[in-house]
């Protein structure tokens, strides 16, 4: 009984010690690897996978999703329908500070270009109309197509990760660049960045 007593002792110090070595250890911290800071090249640079701000032209083109969503008044539209088109399909919202930030500038951009592209202004807004009517009034947005999305269909087809997501559709309906997040559309900086897709016919 004894010797069991001992054992059981001399166990309990060796598991205690055990722990207390253990616990001066210092905690593995697995740190996440930083990409590399842009280069001047980098940003310089209008070939294909490269970026101009955050606007992103794709290596390989890829097919537009199969998308409806409504006009302000209800009427259903499709995607496919402005195909043959330069479109810009912009996924905003009024809640968004960064979409609200941007509107005027595609605003203006609109204005600007006229029918050489087509912007649409696709609102992701639950409430719909109801919140994008005011919205539109306070800014004085006149020059946009302005579209109804509440379901979210066109965020979940773009695979878009936030808003404002911007996805620029060549003539042949695909997708040959993307801006995530807001921008400056008609900067001379972007619209250089546009103008060999508007001068494709």
């Amino acid at each position: 009984m004894k010797i069991t007593i001992r054992a059981l002792t001399v166990l309990l110090i060796l598991c205690g010690a055990a722990l207390l070595v253990l616990s001066l250890r210092p905690a593995r911290i697995e740190k996440i690897p930083q990409a590399p800071a842009p280069s001047a090249e980098s940003h310089n640079s209008a070939g294909a996978g490269q970026s101009l701000g955050q606007f992103t032209v794709l290596s390989a083109p890829l097919p537009a999703p199969a998308l409806s969503f409504t006009t302000r008044d209800g009427a259903q539209k499709q995607l496919a329908d402005f195909k043959g088109k330069l479109v810009l399909v912009n996924l905003w919202a009024t809640w968004c500070g960064p979409c609200v930030e941007e509107m005027p500038s595609l605003e203006r951009l609109q204005a600007k270009l006229g029918d050489k592209l087509t912007i649409l202004a696709i609102s992701e807004d639950r409430q719909g109309e109801t919140v994008v009517a005011p919205f539109l009034q306070k800014n004085g947005i006149q020059h946009l197509a302005i579209f109804l999305d509440p379901k979210a269909a066109a965020t979940n087809a773009f695979g878009a990760q936030g808003l404002p997501s911007s996805y620029l559709i060549a003539r042949d309906g695909t997708i040959v660049g993307k801006e995530e997040g807001g921008a400056a559309w008609d900067s001379s900086e972007m619209v250089a960045k546009l103008t060999p897709y508007i001068e494709v016919k």
